[in-house]
């Protein structure tokens, strides 16, 4: 069997030219295992984000950790639950407790500037994608000054999992590359 594989999910607006992506995957490289890291571009649209990662697990034919990191979040502990995998969740986006309409609107990628439109229908996706964690399959990283998202809410929700809170920061997570090295001990690489 093939080693492990990473599979990032990068936040809303974002794109696999995120810093948190890029570090993961140059000390990946670095290490000879950049075969064992994926970063996909996501869909705004979250049913096509979860279908395309879908598919990408299911191809995949070895185990597979998702990292998510805001809105990857969400969508890594859907997929988490659909596939029995274990998953790292940086200050996740918390569905079930956010007020979805304040994003609906236009929007455009940090990255690549590509403009789109978030709809009430995508909020509801959101929604309806929305799984309960099994304790054991997540580790989640939050600082407690992440000024888009309240890190309490993913402590309520993943409570029972393994936690590390962390004091300052903000939605960036900012101690990220110090985690770096733990996250693919984590992975199983």
């Amino acid at each position: 069997m093939d080693r492990p594989l990473i599979i990032y999910l990068h936040g809303f607006c974002s794109s696999p030219a995120s810093w948190k992506s890029q570090l993961l995957g140059e000390e990946m490289a670095r290490r000879g295992m950049a075969a064992q890291f994926v970063c996909p571009q996501l869909s705004w649209v979250p049913d096509e984000a979860v279908a395309s990662v879908s598919r990408l697990i299911e191809q995949a034919a070895r185990p597979v950790t998702l990292i998510g990191s805001s809105l990857g979040g969400h969508y890594a502990n859907h997929l988490a639950e659909k596939f029995s995998l274990n998953a790292v969740l940086i200050n996740p986006a918390v569905s079930a407790s956010l007020d979805l309409e304040k994003f609906v609107g236009d929007h455009a990628n940090f990255h690549t500037g590509e403009q789109f439109t978030f709809t009430k229908a995508h909020a509801a996706q959101l929604l309806e994608q929305v799984a309960r964690p099994t304790p054991g399959r997540y580790w989640l990283l939050v600082e407690e000054g992440d000024e888009v998202l309240d890190y309490r809410q993913a402590q309520a929700f993943y409570a029972g999992c393994r936690q590390t809170v962390l004091p300052g920061g903000d939605h960036s997570f900012t101690k990220f590359p110090d985690f770096v090295p733990q996250i693919i001990e984590y992975a199983g690489l």
